[in-house]
């Protein structure tokens, strides 16, 4: 693929780029195309050009302001992605311009005592953090646009330490992974986030064994990827629950083998598992953000054994819907952030065997549309309604 002229930083190295973006300006507020400025790297930064980005029910629900606390505009939104180092920072040893890369909104440093460790993907300072909004180094922004309203420059803010909505973007090199260049970066940016999550909730977290009996509860794009997850691990039953009966057919083609419609059952929805299991599933996972949905996973599962594994984002104040003596009856609840995969140590590998065939993943199941940039408005409506599980941008 044409690496746009960036094989030795190209021209615009150590100078700011002006380029389009589409600013969020206040909570559910249009998305607007402007002309924004993007600041060179930084220590251990890289800038990047964009090539492909995704949307991701977690922009539309940022997008929204659903959680009061998050929110900070003008901003730009945006997680799932892949594109070229255009320029790096000093002290940037594993990268250089003209790489190809997916961002990651979790990162890896390799050096903090998580990074060490075996028992976590988090990292010290360039984990995932949805309060934070700035980089790490300065607390300041790379991006500035001017403020029609008085003509001055302003901040524009970060978002999930990628911010790919936007033909450029700035971010810590412990949130870039360096791919192989012979991947198609259209179907790679799934990685950013869906994908990764979906599948290592199902290898990495649970650890989803042969001939096992699995529950996906909410069949968006990262339910499927659980799917995908347990099909490839070899389960032999995998129950998929939605309100939308539309969704079956889509969860079919990713592994899907049963499906519960939650609204049309007639009956608690455990009830229903727990009679096509002989007593539970071995396996849970839930994918919706709702409490009561988290419920009902966990008590679908078979006591004794039963692992649910928590991967919808939780806006409520309300705790976990359980007693803590029904831990006692072996029934275990864990949460995952993407995927369990350590991303800069791991996913260059996922991508390796996915171009070998050694992993089948079906990366062109999850992508229903793809469109120009400029339509991106159009895309954020094409999720809001459920009419795609991922919307790939092309900048």
């Amino acid at each position: 693929m044409d690496t746009n002229g960036f094989s030795n930083g190209g021209s615009t190295k150590g100078k700011p780029i002006k380029c389009r973006a589409a600013v969020a300006w206040g909570p559910s507020e249009p998305l607007v195309i402007e002309e924004v400025e993007v600041a060179p790297p930084e220590r251990l930064e890289v800038r990047i050009k964009v090539l492909f980005t995704s949307i991701c029910h977690t922009d539309l629900s940022f997008w929204k302001g659903e959680n009061e606390l998050q929110r900070r505009f003008p901003r730009i939104l945006g997680h799932e992605a892949s594109g070229v180092v255009e320029s790096v920072g000093e002290g940037v040893e594993d990268l250089v311009p003209g790489d190809h890369v997916v961002p990651i909104f979790n990162g890896e440093c390799g050096s903090c005592a998580y990074c060490n460790s075996t028992a976590t993907n988090l990292c010290k300072s360039a984990r995932v953090n949805p309060f934070k909004s700035t980089m790490t180094l300065d607390d300041g922004t790379r991006f500035s646009v001017v403020d029609k309203s008085t003509g001055a420059r302003r901040p524009v803010y970060h978002f999930l330490n990628t911010s790919t909505f936007a033909e450029y973007t700035v971010l810590d090199s412990a949130c870039a992974v360096k791919i192989n260049p012979a991947a198609p970066l259209e179907k790679m940016c799934l990685l950013s986030c869906g994908i990764s999550t979906g599948v290592g909730a199902a290898w990495n977290t649970a650890n989803v064994s042969k001939g096992s009996t699995v529950a996906i509860f909410g069949l968006g794009a990262v339910g499927l990827a659980v799917a995908e997850g347990a099909r490839i691990r070899g389960a032999a039953k995998i129950i998929g629950v939605d309100i939308n009966p539309e969704k079956f057919t889509k969860g079919k083609e990713m592994g899907i083998t049963d499906f519960v419609n939650s609204k049309a059952c007639g009956k608690p929805v455990h009830e229903v598992i727990r009679e096509m299991t002989d007593g539970g599933v071995d396996y849970s996972f839930e994918c919706t953000g709702i409490l009561d949905v988290l419920r009902e996973s966990f008590v679908s599962t078979h006591d004794g054994w039963g692992l649910t594994v928590m991967l919808g984002i939780h806006p409520t104040p309300r705790t976990l819907p359980l007693h803590p003596m029904e831990l006692f009856d072996g029934r275990r609840i864990v949460a995952c952030t993407f995927g369990d995969f350590k991303g800069k140590t791991q996913l260059p590998l996922l991508v390796d065997q996915c171009m070998q065939g050694e992993v089948k993943i079906n990366f062109d199941g999850f992508i229903t549309h793809e469109m120009p940039f400029s339509e991106i408005r159009e895309a954020f409506r094409l999720l809001e309604e459920g009419k795609s599980l991922r919307c790939v941008l092309r900048l």
